[in-house]
Formats: structure tokens, C-alpha cells, sequence
């Protein structure tokens, strides 16, 4: 195990048509995870994410199964390879998921089955277009937080800080309406940016409260173990070892903040010095370097990068 090493698990987002081409062809480790998953999901995963429709990747119900699947891949990849056991990992919202399956604590299996549901319940909780959200650059978290407490209440709605990604970015979410108030209120504070985003419903938020307990009730049939490598958990920025306290916090994180900024603090605390994103994309090491200049990232999508990162982070 290597005292130094955390891995990063990308969440909604970093999803696109094309992503792990290389690798599923490359290692035949990557295109056997697709298939356990396509066979757990009931159709073809892999020809979604290569050549598919991109407007069905985007449902939340086809993304989340399609970005877990993808971290697992490149994980057993890189245990494969022999590469160096990380001291402890994070995922970020649906990430969380992928980092509790490749830590042993979820079997793949069960892991897109239950965030394809999870997707569903998240998309249903709120009706399209009634929900949004959006990014704030430039603005501390407090501030974000009592302007949207501010706004929360009236005749548009509510919204809350639901994302705390990197110090001067958060992510916002509710009502459409009281999301709109928000990014006035944030802008006229001295927001630099205030960018919706491209998703349908309002994560994060107490509006996914049902979301939340019909996610209960699918997790009591889920098996899950103790990690055998610790994961920090978005809802409060620790580890957990009991299986039913992971469980209650996998329905918490559904509709409470994802603590991102002190995620990555936590896996620093516990000697983290170099990163991995395993998984799709870049996002992650981007707030990273937000969050703390001198931090290293390695990112695994890309073959070479992979053996490169395997060599180099060995030991």
C-alpha cells in the first residue's frame, strides 16, 4: 500500500460517447468489466458508451451505471498491472459508489444495478424543468450559503449550496425559479461566474428526499463489507468501517452537500500527497489543483497514461 497515494472517482459529468475506447480494446481487463455490467444491466453498456446516443448516456439512469463502470474497469486495470495499493480513496456523488465497489465494499453487480435505480429515483423525485442548477466562481462557501438561505423560502422556491467543490466554486441547486433569484443575489455579491448547468434535476437538495428513501429500500437488499481500503464519504468527509452506517450514508448523500473541499483535505490528512483520477475525464484533478496548488494528479483513462502512472507510482 502506498502511504502517499489517494484515488479519485469522477462523478455526473464526465460522461461522453467514446471514453475508455482505447483502454476496453487495449485491456482486456477493461472490456470484461463492461461485460459483467452489461450482463447485470440487462443490455449492452459498452455499445451505449462507444458508439451509442449521446442523449441517452445524459439520462441520469444510463450515466451513473456507465461512469461506475468505467472507474471499475481502469481499477481492475491497475490492480492488474500491479499497480501500488492507494492509502485511501473518494468519489465525487456517484463516484462515491465506484470507489466503495473498487474498495471491496459493493460487488460490481450490485453496484450498477443500484445506481442505475439511483439515477431513476434522482430524475423522478423532480419533475423536468422544475428543478436546476448551477456553478458560483468567486465567492466563498459562507457567503454562497446565507445568499441562498436568503432567497430560500418564498414564492420561487428553494435552493441550497449542494456542491462545495474547490475554495471559490459552488455548486447551487432547488426550484428553477429560486435558483434564477439565487444567481442575481450571488452575481450582485460579486460572483465572477454564475453557470447554469446542463442537468435536469436538483441533486443534492432536499428535494431528493424521496429519492432518498426509495434508494433505502433497494440498499437493504444490497450486500455490503467493510472496505479494504478506506473511503471518505461526501456527506461528512470521514471514513466509515460499519456496512450499516455506510448504507445510511449512501441514502443521506442523496440529498445532503457533497464536501468535496474537505474530502480532499481528509485524504491529505491521512498523508495523501500524489492523486489518481480513475475514471473518465479530468474534472477532479482540475478542483484539485483548485483546492491546493502543489498536489500531484495522475489521470488513468488513457492507456499510456495508465502504464505510465503504474511505473511511475510503484512502491
Amino acid at each position: 500500500m502506498s502511504q502517499d497515494l489517494a484515488f479519485l472517482f469522477p462523478g455526473q459529468g464526465s460522461q461522453r460517447i467514446g471514453m475508455l475506447a482505447d483502454a476496453t480494446v487495449q485491456f482486456a481487463e477493461a472490456a470484461q468489466v463492461f461485460e459483467e455490467a452489461s450482463d447485470a444491466l440487462g443490455f449492452d453498456l459498452h455499445a451505449l458508451v462507444s458508439s451509442g446516443d449521446s442523449e441517452q448516456l445524459n439520462l441520469t439512469e444510463f450515466t451513473q451505471p456507465a461512469l461506475l463502470t468505467a472507474s471499475v474497469a481502469l481499477w481492475r486495470v491497475w490492480e492488474a498491472k500491479g499497480g501500488a495499493r492507494p492509502t485511501a480513496m473518494a468519489g465525487h456523488s456517484l463516484g462515491e459508489f465506484s470507489a466503495l465497489c473498487c474498495a471491496g465494499a459493493i460487488s460490481l453487480s450490485d453496484a450498477v444495478s443500484l445506481v442505475r435505480e439511483r439515477g431513476r429515483f434522482m430524475q423522478t423525485a423532480v419533475p423536468v424543468g422544475v428543478g436546476a442548477m448551477a456553478a458560483i466562481l468567486g465567492l466563498d462557501d459562507a457567503q454562497v450559503t446565507a445568499i441562498c438561505e436568503d432567497v430560500s423560502g418564498g414564492d420561487s422556491g428553494v435552493v441550497q449550496a449542494v456542491n462545495f467543490n474547490a475554495p471559490g466554486q459552488v455548486v447551487i441547486a432547488g426550484h428553477s425559479a429560486a435558483v434564477d433569484a439565487a444567481i442575481t443575489a450571488l452575481k450582485a455579491a460579486g460572483a465572477k461566474r454564475a453557470m447554469p448547468l446542463p442537468v435536469s434535476a436538483p441533486f443534492h437538495t432536499a428535494l431528493m428526499l424521496p429519492a432518498g428513501e426509495k434508494l433505502a429500500e433497494v440498499l437493504q437488499g444490497i450486500s455490503i463489507a467493510t472496505p479494504e481500503i478506506p473511503v471518505v464519504h461526501n456527506v461528512h468527509a470521514q471514513t466509515e468501517t460499519d456496512p450499516e452506517n455506510i448504507r445510511d450514508l449512501l441514502v443521506q448523500q442523496i440529498s445532503a452537500p457533497v464536501r468535496w473541499t474537505s474530502c480532499v483535505a481528509t485524504l491529505q490528512s491521512m498523508g495523501a500527497v500524489q492523486f489518481a483520477e480513475c475514471g473518465a475525464g479530468k474534472v477532479l484533478g482540475g478542483l484539485l489543483r483548485r483546492i491546493d496548488k502543489s498536489a500531484s494528479c495522475v489521470y488513468l483513462e488513457a492507456p499510456d497514461d495508465l502504464l505510465s502512472a503504474v511505473s511511475e507510482l510503484a512502491g
